[in-house]
């Protein structure tokens, strides 16, 4: 179990027009994928080794993840 946490929101960036906007996420997995959430529009992206990109009415976003906030020391570690 992780013990990072990260921000729910990230700027998401749609290669087709070059706009980038700021969208919520949730279920994010590292390197692996996240939902998007863009004006009600979820946008399922998947880790490519360099950004997490998805599609959704045509257009592809892209995003480099969350930043992270901190990391969090259980009662064990030292």
């Amino acid at each position: 179990m992780s013990n990072t946490v990260y921000e729910d929101r990230v700027e998401i960036l749609c290669t087709d027009n070059g706009k980038t906007v700021e969208a919520e996420i949730d279920n994010f997995r590292e390197k692996q994928s996240l939902n998007a959430f863009i004006a009600g529009n979820k946008i399922h992206m998947v880790y490519n080794g360099k950004v997490y990109v998805g599609n959704q009415i045509g257009l592809e976003f892209q995003t480099t993840g969350p930043k992270k906030i901190a990391k969090l020391r259980g009662r064990y570690e030292r």
